[in-house]
């Protein structure tokens, strides 16, 4: 399967990644590297993730992420948010109702 990753997601990637720089350095690579692996292995196992909101969801292997995505009708994985889940889950609920 093909992916593509959204603006919102990029978006959400880029706060994880400054947060976890600010946190010290080089960590926001590593968060950055970890999530674009995680992302990368949907073109294999994409759809096999449990649904939240009408979502998959995918959970990072090293940090407290979930990978939010869809999948057309075209076989491609639409990564559509990637959130903190250590944030208010009703904030998690209101970030994946807006389309």
């Amino acid at each position: 399967m093909k992916i593509r990753i959204l603006t919102s997601a990029i978006d959400d990637l880029n706060r994880g990644y400054l947060f976890y720089e600010n946190q010290m350095p080089d960590l926001g690579d590593y968060f950055l590297n970890s999530l674009f692996s995680d992302i990368d292995s949907l073109a294999l196992n994409g759809g096999i993730h449990l649904k939240f909101e009408g979502y998959y969801r995918m959970l990072s292997k090293r940090f407290p992420y979930a990978v939010y995505y869809k999948i057309d009708n075209e076989n491609t994985v639409i990564v559509w948010r990637v959130l903190d889940m250590r944030r208010d889950p009703e904030k998690n609920r209101h970030d994946l109702s807006i389309e």
